[in-house]
């Protein structure tokens, strides 16, 4: 049956570890860290249902509890979700040769659950559906190649992917997010580990080139963050809220003012406060004589009392009060608490994982 008369299915994968956030991820799933006041992962859901992909299977390792959780049965994006347990992280291929039973014969697109790709994935998915070739690999071009699989390209085909080249062909580099039908897992299984005991999604997709199969590639036109990487994630922050809707559900005094792009979600409360968009203020969470300024979000249940915070991301159940300096480009983990005594004209950045506590001067 043509694509164009068959559903994809979506495979995410949210497996991984998050070694590279820590300390931020050492006690909660890096794909539950909120951008924009939404996990990363529900992003990735949203790009696929947005494009009619409800079918959805999660690949879940250590933190498998906490996103079964946040993301239930899938009814709250409209979607149903499978969840396939993957007991070691064996690498991006191994995620899915174990979701075969759940992909059967049916086309699908592989999502990392930590990739965020402002433009979204509808034309790709399009282009996928309504095209013969077995395989489509989005492509962006990166400065640093060498940290990347790289794709080397005739025209839009696929011709070579190298993981992480000393002498990369193109600066074109794989990212997260794949197209595949069932001739994928064929060449899992002939594909071996790599010398870091990994299936490589990279060899996967030159197996397929090796076989003959049509493997087309596409450079996105938008802007791509994989947040691996503390200031990735500020910068996917800033990346959403760029679109930020304005939306006041929640209360701000008369002694307070809201300028620019700016969400109170419902039960936020800002007291005497300046709040200068784009920026998210979570559910139940109070501002008071504060100053929040652009490209900020505040997750729910936080208290932000005597403090000035700007281009940063708060994350829930967390208080901050009377900080002396500025924080600024900062990333602060769940039930945190930052306390202070003066204000001086400085500024702090910071990386705090869950449970921190800081006193400042």
């Amino acid at each position: 049956m043509p694509k164009d008369q068959k559903k994809l299915k979506g495979l995410l994968l949210a497996g991984g570890k998050g070694t590279r956030l820590r300390p931020f991820t050492y006690t909660g799933a890096k794909q539950l860290v909120a951008l924009a006041n939404r996990p990363i992962l529900f992003h990735a859901i949203d790009q696929l249902t947005a494009c009619g992909i409800t079918d959805l299977g999660i690949v879940v390792g250590e933190t498998k509890e906490e996103v079964k959780a946040a993301v239930g049965d899938g009814s709250q994006f409209g979607a149903s979700v499978t969840y396939i347990e993957q007991s070691t992280p064996l690498g991006i291929a191994h995620g899915v040769k174990i979701a075969e039973d759940f992909i059967g014969d049916d086309p699908f697109v592989l999502f990392l659950g930590d990739n965020i790709l402002k433009e979204g994935i509808g034309r790709y998915v399009e282009q996928f559906r309504t095209g013969c070739h077995n395989s489509l690999v989005l492509l962006c071009p990166v400065d640093e190649p060498q940290n990347f699989g790289v794709a080397q390209l005739d025209g839009d085909k696929l011709v070579r992917v190298i993981e992480k080249p000393k002498d990369p062909p193109s600066n074109m580099a794989v990212i997260g997010i794949y197209f595949f039908d069932a001739h994928v897992f064929d060449a899992i299984r002939r594909v071996k580990p790599s010398a870091r005991g990994e299936l490589e999604i990279t060899d996967t997709i030159q197996r397929l080139v090796d076989d003959g199969l049509d493997v087309r590639a596409e450079v996105i036109s938008g802007r791509w963050i994989d947040t691996g990487k503390h200031d990735d994630l500020l910068e996917a922050n800033h990346l959403i809220l760029e679109d930020l809707e304005p939306q006041l559900s929640g209360r701000h005094d008369e002694a307070s003012t809201i300028q620019g792009r700016v969400v109170l979600q419902e039960g936020a409360e800002v007291v005497n406060s300046h709040i200068q968009g784009p920026v998210i203020i979570g559910e139940r969470t109070r501002i008071v004589n504060s100053f929040i300024g652009p490209f900020t979000s505040i997750y729910h249940d936080c208290l932000v009392a005597d403090t000035e915070i700007s281009g940063s991301v708060v994350l829930e159940h967390t208080r901050i009060e009377k900080v002396g300096h500025r924080i600024e480009h900062s990333l602060i983990g769940r039930n945190v608490e930052i306390r202070g005594h003066q204000r001086r004209p400085h500024g702090y950045e910071l990386i705090l994982g869950d449970y921190s506590k800081l006193h400042t001067p």
